[in-house]
């Protein structure tokens, strides 16, 4: 628990460094959870929606092989949920994946 906070707080610095806005962070709701949303005002808005997997090594697989296809589509719905509750919050959705692999961060933008 403390590691998956620990790579959460990594991540969204990283994203905040890179001008986005973090608007919300551990947001759940019956569908799902969102470990972090993010928002780009320009030069479109876009909302990205970061799913954190962080692990000390990848003796059983990498943490981008851990978002499978189940853990996708529970994602979506929550992210239905959370615009459909912050209307205020618009633009082009993408998600993207934050590996946390010991202490090294990489992202994959637009992962699914």
């Amino acid at each position: 628990m403390a590691r998956a906070k620990w790579a959460e707080s990594l991540v969204a610095d990283l994203y905040a460094r890179e001008g986005f806005e973090i608007v919300a962070r551990n947001w759940h709701c019956r569908d799902g959870e969102l470990d972090i949303v993010a928002v780009a005002r320009s030069p479109q808005p876009t909302i990205v929606v970061v799913e954190v997997r962080a692990r000390a090594s990848s003796d059983y697989g990498t943490p981008f092989e851990s978002v499978t296809r189940k853990k996708q589509i529970k994602i979506r719905l929550a992210v239905k949920k959370f615009l459909q509750m912050q209307p205020e919050i618009h633009g082009e959705v993408r998600f993207d994946v934050a590996s946390v692999l010991g202490v090294k961060v990489e992202v994959l933008r637009d992962a699914f």
